[in-house]
């Protein structure tokens, strides 16, 4: 490993030979709830096995990081070497700091020139993944910048008149800054996507090799995802030189997510997402609808049952949509109902629920959605409510993923996705304010306020709202208010038109 190290390495030796620096950490409470073999199935290496920057050890321990995951094990020794990687991992594993951590160790600080381009599909995305490099970097010296549409040009440019060496963005918003010449990638010699199967899409594919024109010819890309398409087996014969490829999917599915359905007619699903709400111990829970008008119109009907509620959609503002994530992801509100805008790479520790109130129609989709519980091989529910139309998509996605998704039980055992002590779920760090809103902006920011009626539903929200974390506190179940009725109730005869995988499975009398 000694042999790799570049010129901007601490000796393993400088970095462990004394540990007194180890005692002046700022080390966060210990997370004590269990995890899957996903995370666990470790070689045994340490981070300080990875020869990395004293400073960059500091940061890695003091967010709460322990031991490397797979992923993380597997690519940050050879990313540092400089070789081209395409990375194969689940959801929640870990993948951003795996590539996070080489760049931070292969950024010079007194090189006042972008170095690292990490390039994400969503902006919310953008915004996690420029903190983690802000939490991991603190103590390099490293500056990072964060843009996306949807923002102001003008701010963009003057932030990059001061040192960046770190430029985390959306492709519509890097291709404009560089082609105007206002974002120089002369010497950015490292290059990242993240969730490349979908920046390599019909979406995105022609603008990622535009900004590629800016970049050195000998520059390193790192692609990491969790799924490969065609198109990504493409762009690496084309762009990528012998490229190290890693892959930790033999298993789609996310081993530590319990996957149910409820079976139900459409005009009776508000009825049974209300009794989850009553039955269920949940945290934090992601809902998930399939159009945004959908969207809106379950976030008031949940608001009216007396839930905390936010909803995020992609013709939102930007602002509005920076605020409620967020909010969300420091534990403000309970719920979130949103379309598929927040279904890549948003890891909110607290998130133990997730409910597909519109099934899916495509296996990557499902596997995107449940993937936001269950977060770096811990435990997580996932509840579909699938009617008369989704049976056949239901099937294709279980035979697709190689998995089971059992019907619904009268009564889901918690230790599935209930964390023993949940005082000791990390709450995620605070995204700075200068990336949330403009510099015009920041006096608002000191007196926040509920944007308006169209961003966020708040009415009826309970006193909880402002806990970092939510205990769970269901509201009394009434068993008679709650019974499932007669609709819900199918016949003989439907059920045996539903496909021979699923004839026994969906009980004519569900029960939750």
């Amino acid at each position: 490993m000694a042999t790799i190290m570049d010129n901007n390495t601490t000796s393993h030796s400088t970095a462990s030979g004394n540990d007194d620096w180890k005692s002046k950490l700022n080390i966060p409470k210990k997370d004590t709830r269990p995890q899957t073999e996903d995370v666990l199935n470790i070689k045994g290496n340490t981070f300080e096995d990875f020869h990395l920057k004293r400073e960059l050890l500091m940061g890695i321990f003091e967010a709460g990081f322990e031991k490397p995951s797979p992923i993380q094990e597997e690519s940050i020794p050879v990313a540092i070497t400089g070789r081209d990687i395409l990375a194969r991992a689940k959801n929640g594993t870990g993948k951003t700091a795996a590539f996070v951590i080489p760049t931070l160790q292969k950024i010079k600080p007194k090189v006042n020139k972008i170095q690292a381009l990490i390039m994400v599909p969503t902006r919310e995305l953008a915004l996690q993944t420029s903190q983690v490099v802000r939490t991991l970097g603190k103590h390099c010296g490293i500056s990072c910048m964060v843009t996306t549409g949807g923002t102001n040009l003008r701010d963009d440019i003057l932030r990059l008149n001061d040192t960046v060496h770190v430029l985390v963005g959306t492709p519509g918003r890097v291709l404009d800054l560089a082609s105007r010449k206002i974002a120089d990638l002369s010497e950015c010699a490292l290059f990242i996507m993240d969730e490349a199967d979908k920046m390599l899409s019909r979406d995105f594919k022609t603008i990622i090799e535009q900004i590629l024109i800016f970049l050195p010819k000998n520059h390193q890309s790192l692609l990491f995802s969790a799924t490969f398409p065609l198109t990504v087996k493409e762009f690496m014969v084309k762009h990528l030189n012998k490229p190290y490829e890693i892959n930790l999917m033999e298993e789609l599915t996310l081993k530590g997510i319990t996957q149910y359905y409820a079976f139900v007619e459409e005009r009776q699903k508000l009825h049974c997402l209300n009794t989850l709400f009553a039955k269920l111990q949940i945290n934090q829970a992601i809902i998930f609808c399939n159009s945004t008008n959908r969207v809106e119109l379950l976030a008031k009907k949940i608001t009216d049952l007396g839930y905390s509620c936010y909803y995020s959609h992609a013709r939102m503002k930007q602002q509005e949509r920076n605020k409620v994530f967020h909010e969300f992801r420091q534990g403000k509100v309970r719920t979130l109902v949103c379309s598929d805008l927040l279904t890549r790479g948003i890891d909110i520790q607290a998130v133990n629920v997730v409910i597909n109130f519109d099934f899916p129609k495509t296996a990557e989709t499902y596997l995107h959605r449940i993937g936001r519980s269950g977060r770096f091989g811990h435990l997580g529910l996932a509840i579909n409510l699938i009617n008369w139309n989704d049976r056949f998509n239901l099937y294709k996605i279980e035979q697709e993923l190689g998995t089971e998704i059992a019907a619904i039980p009268a009564t889901i055992d918690k230790s599935l996705y209930v964390a023993e002590n949940e005082s000791t779920v990390p709450i995620p760090f605070p995204i700075e304010q200068q990336q949330l809103h403009h510099p015009q902006q920041q006096q608002q920011q000191q007196h926040p306020s509920v944007p308006n009626q169209n961003m966020m539903m708040m009415n009826q929200i309970p006193q909880q709202q402002n806990n970092p974390q939510f205990t769970a506190q269901p509201q009394h179940f009434n068993q008679q208010q709650h019974a499932i009725p007669p609709q819900m109730q199918f016949n003989q005869q439907q059920m045996t038109q539903l496909h021979p995988q699923h004839q026994q499975q969906f009980n004519p009398q569900p029960q939750f």
